[in-house]
């Protein structure tokens, strides 16, 4: 089992920042790469942006460029330095671990509990 443990949101205006926390702890050894999802209010789950152990990065169309997800094997964590921020962005962030299937981001089933971002304009 893999736990995960977001935190880093809160209330931020339009064009500000804010920098997201995921601590893993547990079972790690089949994880090979963390992604960051949203859920707005009456929309989907939204894969955002992932990193593998040894740091490479995928993101999404709509936060390439603003969102920088990063990882710090030693201390289990993995970030989501989010700048630019759009009142569209207002959304419960959640943690997921997974690995790379070719180019893309395979989520396992372990979800954080999320973490509220609001963004207002």
């Amino acid at each position: 089992q893999v736990q995960l443990v977001e935190s880093g949101g809160g209330l931020v205006q339009a064009g500000g920042s804010l920098r997201l926390s995921c601590a893993a702890s547990g079972s790690r050894f089949s994880i090979t790469a963390m992604g960051w999802y949203r859920q707005a209010p009456g929309k989907q789950r939204e894969y955002l942006a992932s990193v593998t152990r040894t740091g490479r990065t995928n993101y999404a169309n709509s936060v390439k460029g603003r969102f920088s997800v990063s990882i710090d094997n030693a201390k289990s964590m993995m970030y989501l330095q989010m700048n630019s921020l759009k009142p569209e962005d207002t959304a419960v962030y959640i943690c997921n671990a997974g690995s790379f299937s070719g180019s893309s981001y395979y989520a396992y089933d372990y979800w954080g509990q999320g973490t509220q971002v609001t963004v207002s304009s």
